[in-house]
């Protein structure tokens, strides 16, 4: 894969910082699972000073070489990707001041321990303060990077390459429309119900482990090189090539949420699983963007998860732990697993509704951004919104404001990929369709494992390699297209 003499000499030098970013995303993984909260203080300052370390072994040791080959010629695909990753992230790090970078990692530990503190008391108050500076911080950082239209511009583009906000604002036009419509047949019509039985059953969380272990070995999830563990947000820490950890969570009631919380973060650990191992240890050893990357967890926990044909694969794992599904038949389990409603908790949201929230913290992360809006104005324009959108208003900051972990962890920016990796789940869908058979026919005689080959070998392998908007013209044949997203939400609603 990588031939030039001056490209693997940069490799080879490079290898140091991956080790940092190796350590630092074990780091992370263990602070969301079993990290003692009290030991948050010497976290923080530890996080901070590795990524200072990080920041200076880029600038002084990498960054040279990879200035020589900036308009090198005779690269090769992963060469030029190689080159492309890190002037990227070397040309961000020369405009943010140290001293940033350095409030920024120390502060998202100490504030995401606040923020898991005062959430179940709908502590706003508690949490604000971390909230405010983090928005400082984040401003700043926009101003430091630079923009094009829209200071959002700058922070979209740390989560996806090349996104602006122009290209949000137009996905959203062509999709939020649509929602609206599927959403009003789906409460009129009822094809799938509103709420379930199933919903307030309890179940126990060794039985819960046990179905969720059998349906990711039914994935063909690799146990020896992946854990799966719990935490209070479900995550996917891919550490390495061989070293990919998921988490989810056990509430000990409406079991689908932890059950697909698992095939969610299955697609991702997919993803980072089926990278070619010739890309270990260099900077395209990830995903294409976070966009590409939500676009495997949702493909895998919606598109294939909520399908009738994967319904039949699941319910003899189910009846056998569970016991109480046995009463139900594939067809009750179907209309279980793809309730629709509206309702006020972004992980808990249906297909229809879900994209609405994401809409909702996109329209108060560019407010906030753009200095438009001051976070004490938050819970009540958050309340607003989701009350316009949904028609539901949040009884306490813990239903709005301050349900997810993004905002304390600085991820300002982030939303608006999981709407793009929806797009392209369904994209996705309909390049399977055109290239291998239909997708419900590919489920039904459990070959799951051809879809793995796909993805691996139009998506996957690659890593890094090339841009996100490159990758999807290279393996879907087009850029993002919401007509096959709108399409597939209207066909599943009505049948």
């Amino acid at each position: 894969m990588f031939e030039d003499k001056r490209v693997l000499e940069l490799l080879e030098k490079y290898r140091a910082l991956w080790a940092l970013g190796y350590s630092m995303s074990l780091m992370g993984w263990d602070s969301e699972t079993y990290m003692p909260r009290e030991s948050v203080f010497e976290r923080a300052v530890a996080s901070a000073e590795l990524s200072l370390l990080s920041r200076r072994l880029l600038l002084n040791d990498i960054a040279p070489m990879v200035d020589m080959l900036r308009d090198a010629e005779g690269l090769n695909d992963y060469e030029r990707g190689v080159v492309r990753v890190l002037s990227r992230e070397i040309d961000r790090i020369r405009k943010i001041p140290e001293r940033v970078q350095y409030e920024l990692a120390k502060l998202r530990q100490e504030a995401s321990k606040v923020w898991r503190e005062a959430r179940p008391r709908g502590d706003f108050g508690a949490f604000k303060p971390y909230l405010s500076r983090i928005v400082e911080l984040t401003r700043e950082v926009a101003e430091h990077v630079g923009y094009e239209e829209h200071p959002y511009d700058a922070l979209l583009d740390f989560y996806e390459e090349g996104l602006r906000d122009r290209d949000v604002d137009s996905i959203f036009t062509s999709i939020v429309p649509t929602i609206r419509k599927v959403l009003d047949e789906a409460l009129s019509v009822g094809r799938f119900p509103k709420s379930h039985p199933l919903e307030s059953v309890a179940y126990t969380r060794e039985s819960m482990e046990a179905v969720n272990r059998e349906i990711l070995d039914i994935l063909g999830f690799p146990w020896s090189r992946g854990r799966l563990d719990v935490s209070a947000h479900p995550f996917t820490s891919g550490i390495g090539l061989r070293d990919v950890r998921i988490t989810t969570r056990y509430e000990g009631v409406d079991f689908r949420r932890s059950m697909f919380a698992v095939i969610h973060e299955f697609g991702h650990a997919l993803y980072d699983l089926q990278v070619d191992e010739g890309l270990a240890m260099t900077p395209l050893a990830r995903g294409a963007s976070l966009g590409v990357h939500e676009s495997q967890s949702r493909f895998w926990e919606n598109i294939i998860g909520r399908s009738l044909e994967f319904t039949r694969l699941v319910k003899p794992i189910l009846d056998k732990h569970l016991e109480f599904t046995r009463g139900y038949s594939e067809e009750e389990l179907y209309k279980y697993f793809n309730i629709v409603r509206p309702s006020l908790i972004r992980v808990d949201a249906d297909e229809v509704t879900y994209n609405l929230h994401i809409y909702l913290r996109y329209k108060l992360e560019r407010l906030m951004v753009a200095g438009e809006v001051k976070v004490d104005e938050l819970p009540e324009l958050w309340d607003n919104m989701m009350d316009e959108l949904l028609g539901l208003r949040p009884g306490n900051p813990s239903e709005g404001v301050m349900q997810d972990i993004h905002w304390s962890i600085a991820y300002i920016g982030y939303f608006p990929t999981y709407t793009l990796g929806n797009i392209i789940a369904a994209q996705i869908k309909a390049t399977i369709e055109k290239k291998l058979a239909r997708l419900s026919d590919i489920i039904e005689a459990n070959k799951l494992g051809d879809l793995k080959v796909f993805l691996r070998e139009h998506i996957h392998k690659y890593g890094a390699t090339y841009p996100p908007k490159q990758l999807l013209e290279k393996s879907l044949g087009e850029p993002v297209n919401t007509e096959y997203f709108n399409k597939y939400l209207e066909e599943k609603i009505r049948g």
